[in-house]
């Protein structure tokens, strides 16, 4: 799918790790290694408890970029891991490299703004605003409540049937 942009600060606490830039420019290189390699497991095991299929997930965090590997089991398991990733407090970047068992073509990708809610998304996407359950489906089970979206949060639309 290739590298996908995402606003650093917006997303979700996932890391429990909280530096200013003084602090972290102050850091040796092995410490910041150390933090990168614990980003990248909190990471996997995000997407493991949020049971996506994914074969031999392997997640790099280098600053505020990811790159991520594996074989998904679809390709919306595919979407919903670099979602994940991207949604997170502190990544900017993800750089997909995954591949998929089952071919399918890539649903769309909405950031969210102030002021909107999930029936504004869909009036503008499906021109039906009563439609915006289907991008909540979407989304779970990163989204657990439709009124529960938040500005700079990235949501997979996909496409009608």
């Amino acid at each position: 799918m290739g590298l996908f942009s995402f606003i650093k600060n917006a997303g979700a606490k996932v890391f429990g790790i909280g530096k200013t830039t003084a602090e972290e420019a102050t850091e040796s290189a092995t410490l910041k290694a150390e933090i990168a390699k614990e980003k990248a497991s909190k990471l996997t095991n995000v997407i493991e408890t949020l049971g996506f299929e994914v074969l031999d997930l392997n997640i790099e965090v280098n600053n505020d970029s990811a790159i991520v590997w594996g074989q998904a089991n679809s390709q919306e398991t595919r979407e919903k891991v670099v979602l994940v990733i991207g949604n997170t407090e502190g990544i900017a970047s993800v750089d997909d490299r995954m591949t998929v068992v089952i071919e399918a073509p890539e649903a769309q990708f909405h950031t969210v703004v102030k002021g909107e809610y999930l029936s504004k998304i869909a009036k503008k996407y499906y021109g039906d605003a009563m439609k915006y359950p289907l991008i909540f489906e979407a989304n779970k089970p990163m989204l657990t409540d439709p009124d529960k979206i938040y500005p700079g949060q990235v949501l997979r639309i996909p496409a009608l049937d």
